[in-house]
């Protein structure tokens, strides 16, 4: 994997990209694939609330969008501590992560904890649950 610190400083370097005029708290998500692509998103408020992007979707939707389908790492960045995704971001990263893809909740390159899927959304319904 690439330096996990440089990553984090992209991710909260790209923060300044995030469109967040109405809350004006900024988010960032960078993904790494397990082939080693980068894609990086941001939070895309709107006037209406429930068509607001989180940065999470936002970047996954570049990198599937991309034909990636397998995730490494996910690093998660935001403008207050511990910046934990929505539960529709949850559900969504539920899709395509596997037990070993790493969430990387990041509030500085020397603050941040890793996690997994499971700690995030325990018991969740998958596209196991449908086979």
């Amino acid at each position: 994997m690439k330096n996990l610190e440089e990553l984090i400083q992209r991710a909260i370097d790209n923060k300044e990209n995030s469109y967040s005029p109405y809350s004006n708290f900024r988010v960032s998500a960078l993904v790494l694939t397990k082939t080693g692509k980068l894609f990086e998103g941001i939070n895309i408020e709107n006037a209406s609330y429930s068509a607001t992007l989180c940065a999470e979707r936002s970047a996954l939707a570049a990198a599937i969008s991309a034909g990636e389908r397998k995730f490494d790492t996910i690093i998660i960045t935001g403008d207050s501590e511990d910046t934990f995704p929505c539960g529709v971001c949850r559900q969504f990263m539920a899709e395509f992560f596997d037990d070993d893809t790493k969430l990387v909740i990041a509030n500085s390159v020397s603050d941040y904890k890793i996690y997994t899927m499971d700690d995030l959304l325990p018991h969740s319904f998958s596209k196991k649950d449908l086979e």
